[in-house]
């Protein structure tokens, strides 16, 4: 059957890997890929840093065209050329529709996104790329403002959208209206990838959640996620948290 969706899965050509013993290939994330499904609106990629989370969406950003550093496709900047060759090994099966929108967000890299974009407008002739992005400078609005430009005004449906931890930059009221907002792109016909530690974000109804853990990467509910169960824990009884981690710290301090 034909997708309709804009990327239905990816593929790791196992048999083309030089070695499982190098980066990035030794990552857990990595080391046990095969074929990874996406959700036809929202795949959420969650696990501890270091486990592959986001050297595997650099490279579904590579492979699909987009910058390693983030923006669009017509970003063509480097500052620094740090991103593995992962993408060279992985294939992207792509649906007949090809979607009239993207992005990628790297929150590590947004201020180099910020900073290509003034240079470009620098130079003469054609519609300011500021325009699109709510027309205000984005290294003259704080980190959480700079975004909200993003993706309220640059994010404009029928899209691909490739998010590595969007909430580093928000508040958790933000976040909600984040999930708002991500909710009017997907009914306006847009697919989402989404790395990410935020337990608000991940309760978004009926998508994929993989996990990435030393095992590799499993398909998981909400509630089976590290992040809900230390959260639900700690909201629940935040005293005896507290207590446990205090007493634990003073201990190790004799």
């Amino acid at each position: 059957m034909i997708s309709k969706q804009y990327v239905s899965h990816l593929r790791l050509r196992v048999n083309d890997v030089p070695s499982f013993d190098r980066y990035p290939f030794s990552l857990p994330a990595i080391r046990h890929l095969d074929v990874l499904d996406l959700h036809p609106k929202i795949t959420f990629i969650v696990g501890e840093n270091g486990s592959g989370k986001s050297t595997l969406m650099e490279a579904i950003a590579v492979s699909f065209g987009f910058n390693p550093e983030g923006g669009t496709k017509n970003f063509g900047f480097g500052t620094r050329a740090s991103h593995s060759d992962l993408h060279e090994y992985i294939r992207l099966s792509k649906g007949v529709k090809q979607p009239e929108d993207g992005f990628c967000l790297r929150a590590e890299s947004f201020f180099n996104v910020a900073t290509e974009i003034e240079r470009l407008d620098k130079a003469p002739g054609g519609r300011p790329i500021i325009d699109s992005y709510g027309g205000k400078s984005l290294h003259e609005q704080s980190h959480d403002e700079s975004f909200w430009s993003l993706v309220m005004h640059r994010f404009g449906g029928n899209g691909f959208y490739l998010l590595d931890e969007p909430e580093s930059a928000l508040s958790p009221q933000r976040q909600l209206a984040l999930m708002s907002r991500i909710h009017q792109l997907v009914n306006d016909n847009s697919q989402f990838v989404i790395a990410t530690h935020s337990p608000i974000l991940m309760t978004y109804p009926d998508a994929y959640i993989y996990s990435c853990s030393e095992s590799g990467m499993q398909r998981v509910s909400y509630e089976e996620t590290e992040h809900f169960q230390v959260m639900h824990d700690f909201v629940a009884n935040p005293k005896r948290m507290l207590d446990i981690l205090l007493d634990r710290t003073g201990g190790d301090r004799e």
